[in-house]
């Protein structure tokens, strides 16, 4: 199999693709096999642009992995069935350097607080952008009481009603922000490059070890830690898929196998090459083989996984969040 690696800027690129070779009816398209999750899995399910139920074939798959984990069958509340195929985990995490801060704000409503402390040090990326959309989002269960309520039977329809209460502490913050909120970084990168740069306190990340490899490569120094607000932050799974024009599905499933395999997931947990959490069942794993995952040096900055699982909290439905970007641009960007 020659394996050729396509960089995209947004997957919604890959799915307008899709979307636009559906109508046309090309049978032989030019993406074999592709990365998947939340709004982009759902659009692409509901169009029928992927290929399968496949995960039954895959042999890492039906060994290594947890089929009755809402994890692995659920992609920000969209039923997966066998779809596409859980490739890793992420988690959304806080950085700061303890050697410019001794106290990082502790939870989403202390951050008011905190921010007054230390005006125009702290900010956000500006939505749609992926990280800056995730803040706002978590920002949400902070002041309005947790996620649960949103997970119960007819849950939903509590949010519309508690978006209020989002904006006004939102509102609340963009006075005491970086060029007092009247701009936000337009990306997790500029925000990043502000924190390297001593310009703000803190940056943030949807990968548990955002900051190790900055501080591998020197970009950052060895003082970086990471941290979660005590309400919890945000966690999914993301995927792979096949597109239903994939010119060569049975070279995809190998590929996706492999992927899926303990010795890849594996190799990709490992901060000096990614970093990417694992998605396999480390109990259904030889005991030797689940003794590297647990051997890996996830660097000094990366929260302990126990302190990391016990603080998981799951996505809103995609619908939700489009919605909720939308508003922020009328809420708070406007103001």
């Amino acid at each position: 199999i020659d394996l050729i690696r396509q960089p995209v800027r947004d997957p919604a690129e890959t799915i307008n693709k899709l979307l636009t070779e559906k109508k046309a009816g090309v049978v032989r398209g030019t993406t074999d096999i592709t990365w998947l999750n939340g709004e982009n899995f759902k659009l692409a399910k509901n169009s029928a642009l992927l290929y399968g139920p496949f995960t039954q074939v895959l042999p890492s798959y039906v060994q290594f992995y947890d089929h009755l984990s809402k994890e692995n069958n659920l992609d920000f509340g969209t039923p997966v069935l066998g779809y596409e195929a859980p490739f890793g985990r992420a988690q959304f995490v806080f950085v700061y350097d303890s050697a410019k801060l001794k106290d990082p704000p502790k939870s989403f409503k202390d951050l008011k607080a905190w921010v007054q402390k230390y005006p125009g040090k702290a900010t956000y990326p500006a939505p749609p952008d992926f990280t800056g959309s995730a803040f706002i989002r978590q920002v949400f269960y902070g002041v309005t009481g947790g996620y649960a309520q949103y997970f119960e039977p007819g849950g939903l329809a509590k949010v519309s009603r508690n978006l209020p209460q989002l904006w006004a502490f939102l509102g609340d913050l963009k006075p005491y922000l970086w060029a007092k909120g009247k701009t936000y970084p337009d990306s997790s990168t500029r925000l990043n490059q502000m924190f390297a740069d001593g310009e703000v306190l803190l940056t943030m990340g949807y990968s548990p070890t955002t900051a190790e490899a900055d501080i591998r490569k020197g970009a950052l120094p060895k003082t970086v830690r990471t941290f979660v607000m005590e309400e919890g932050t945000l966690a999914n799974t993301h995927f792979l898929g096949i597109p239903f024009n994939a010119t060569n599905t049975d070279g995809a499933l190998v590929v996706a196998d492999f992927l899926l395999s303990p010795e890849a997931q594996l190799s990709k947990f490992d901060p000096s090459r990614w970093g990417d959490f694992p998605a396999v069942d480390l109990k259904r794993l030889p005991p030797e083989l689940a003794q590297k995952f647990q051997s890996i040096n996830l660097g000094v900055s990366t929260l302990p996984v126990s302190v990391l699982e016990s603080h998981r909290v799951p996505e809103l439905p995609p619908e939700i969040l489009v919605d909720m970007e939308k508003q922020w641009v009328k809420e708070v960007a406007a103001k």
